[in-house]
């Protein structure tokens, strides 16, 4: 049986909370994530930008170790499809031939306008904001889901994060509807078995 998979892009890589909240469902099997080392550079750039007083070399141990625990994510062998892509920013085409190349299902990122569906329908292929993709999987699966980001929660200790707060992040890393019903399903009481 083949896998859903998703293409994640370099804006969705680099917020690390929702990151994590991908990878940790991608790690339960809900999906299968996909990147390219082109991706990885981009958002390796854009943390530099963001995080000028932490050393790169952290950036890249962190893609290093996404890449040795989902060994199949990283895309090789797309550029040759690159130069027959037409997108709205040229500079896309690598995600668009990687996705293709990985036969990803999704493009997820927070630049749909530049994955237009004339383009990429006739390839089977779909672009999703992180926080509709983050309310699918959560639909697909409440439970799980609610226990992921409890784990999640729990497993940042430098500071300790309360999962109210891991939300609150992920609302402001581009999920607030995906953070709002997960926050509903946790204060919702338990339901009585009758």
């Amino acid at each position: 049986m083949t896998r859903f998979a998703a293409f994640l892009d370099a804006c969705v890589l680099v917020p690390i909370a929702p990151c994590d909240t991908l990878l940790r469902m991608a790690d339960c099997g809900a999906f299968r994530p996909l990147w390219s080392e082109k991706v990885e550079e981009e958002a390796t750039r854009a943390l530099c930008e963001i995080h000028p007083d932490i050393d790169e070399s952290r950036f890249h141990s962190r893609f290093r170790s996404m890449n040795e625990a989902f060994e199949d994510a990283r895309v090789f062998g797309w550029e040759p499809l690159v130069d027959g892509l037409e997108l709205p920013d040229p500079n896309d085409r690598h995600v668009l031939a990687a996705a293709i190349r990985g036969r990803a299902d999704v493009i997820v990122t927070e630049n749909v306008r530049d994955f237009p569906a004339t383009a990429l329908s006739p390839l089977g292929l779909e672009a999703v904001r992180l926080d509709d993709f983050l309310l699918t999987q959560f639909d697909l699966n409440v439970a799980a889901t609610v226990q992921i980001v409890s784990d999640q929660a729990r497993a940042m200790g430098r500071p300790p994060v309360t999962e109210e707060q891991l939300l609150g992040r992920l609302a402001r890393s581009g999920a607030p509807r995906f953070a709002r019903a997960v926050a509903d399903t946790m204060s919702a009481p338990p339901a009585v078995a009758s």
